[in-house]
């Protein structure tokens, strides 16, 4: 398994989310909402209709069964809204556009595969290397810890990590901070 990166550029992370609006609505939330809220993407995936229609998403995490709550974004709300209309509140958020396979059902969450596969598109379009689908997760966890280093202790709990240098190992700023104290060297 590949080591995946944070996208450390706003203005990628802008980029990004313009080039999956233009093709998807539905790829678009789904990068957003990776971004805004830390959740794996098993979770996403899982979201429901009726989980999004207020200000917060309130679920519990399948890997370790706890529970979760987190606003939704204040800029994604418009889409959001305009993308769940005349769905029902029971419908996967993310449905597949095809009938599955083995179960034959329609409206289940689209694959990680295909997650994985439209998030490398569009870093392969931005230049982007080492990213994965876990890459949102880190993400959110790279933006808190930049706009405020004192968000630390937050990431720690949210990820679930008893070690801060854990933390800033998972969401790359190690790796930041080696790579600026080489380049200053004389």
């Amino acid at each position: 398994m590949e080591f995946v990166q944070p996208i450390r550029d706003p203005k990628i992370i802008e980029g990004i989310k313009i080039y999956l609006k233009m093709r998807s609505l539905r790829n678009y939330l789904f990068f957003c909402l990776g971004i805004y809220s830390g959740l794996r993407v098993s979770d996403l995936l899982n979201l429901r209709v009726g989980m999004v229609k207020g200000t917060h998403v309130k679920m519990k995490e399948q890997k370790n069964n706890n529970k979760k709550k987190f606003i939704i974004h204040p800029s994604i709300r418009a889409d959001l809204e305009q993308y769940i209309a005349g769905k029902n509140d029971e419908d996967f958020l993310f449905p597949s556009r095809q009938i599955k396979t083995k179960s034959r059902l329609k409206g289940q969450p689209f694959h990680r595969s295909t997650a994985y596969r439209m998030l490398n598109d569009a870093a392969k379009h931005f230049g982007l290397k080492e990213i994965g689908t876990h890459t949102m997760r880190k993400t959110w966890g790279y933006l808190l810890y930049s706009q405020d280093p004192r968000n630390l202790a937050l990431l720690m709990e949210m990820y679930g990590h008893s070690d801060p240098d854990i933390t800033l190992r998972y969401i790359g700023v190690t790796q930041d901070m080696m790579d600026n104290a080489i380049v200053r060297m004389p």
